[in-house]
């Protein structure tokens, strides 16, 4: 999961986007290797009879290189800053139902997003009345300062809201239907009773209405057993 630049501000991505993390990694082996050539170029030119000036423009050159190598490199360690992370909070309160709520934001567009789809589905159909579950594609432009506003960095990431609507927990990245429901249970929601059974209404028979059986006058109850 990485970091991507978006007209409307930083959003968080999966791998599946193709930038981010790993693009900066092999940014700074392109550059440190560079950085490593130009110094022995410089080195094995610099008695050749060069000019002054030449000789000050390999210096500013290296010295760009090494800059470059830096800035580069802070940025990608303030990015994966597991404090930076922890920081990150939902307002004070959402708007709630009554009940617990588990806020998924993602796209429709990632890896981890799509496969976090059939749980959430699941989620919501079994356990309707026990807590919430809404999902929020912060790809959409109109979601974006949603995605800002819970402080979201990287997707999909869960929110886990009490019955008060704060929130209680975060995730980033997939997470199983077990694990949300342990995670529930650790919070001290009690999901007790399993998720909820498709009802039917109970069958039942009106004995009151039945009417005693009469006994058929055409058996001859006084024969006698054959022997």
């Amino acid at each position: 999961m990485t970091d991507v630049q978006t007209a409307m501000g930083t959003l968080a991505q999966c791998p599946c986007s193709g930038g981010g993390t790993g693009f900066a990694t092999w940014l700074v082996v392109g550059l440190a290797f560079g950085l490593w050539w130009l110094i022995g170029w410089t080195r094995s030119t610099w008695n050749s009879g060069a000019s002054p000036v030449s000789k000050v423009g390999k210096l500013a050159l290296i010295g760009l290189l090494a800059a470059c190598i830096v800035a580069v490199a802070a940025q990608k360690v303030a990015q994966s800053s597991p404090t930076a992370a922890g920081t990150a909070m939902a307002p004070a309160t959402t708007q709630t139902s009554g009940i617990p709520k588990l806020m998924d934001l993602g796209s429709t567009s990632c890896i981890p997003c799509k496969q976090m789809a059939p749980v959430l589905a699941e989620l919501k159909k079994d356990y309707a009345g026990r807590f919430d579950v809404e999902f929020v594609d912060v790809g959409l432009k109109g979601n974006v300062p949603l995605a800002q506003e819970y402080g979201i960095r990287l997707i999909p990431t869960q929110i886990f809201f009490g019955k008060d609507g704060k929130e209680l927990w975060r995730h980033e990245g997939f997470l199983g239907k077990d694990d949300i429901l342990a995670k529930w249970e650790e919070l001290g929601v009690r999901l007790a009773g399993g998720p909820v059974a498709d009802s039917q209404p109970a069958r039942t028979l009106d004995f009151e209405g039945l009417a005693p059986a009469k006994a058929d006058s055409g058996l001859n109850t006084s024969a006698t057993p054959r022997k």
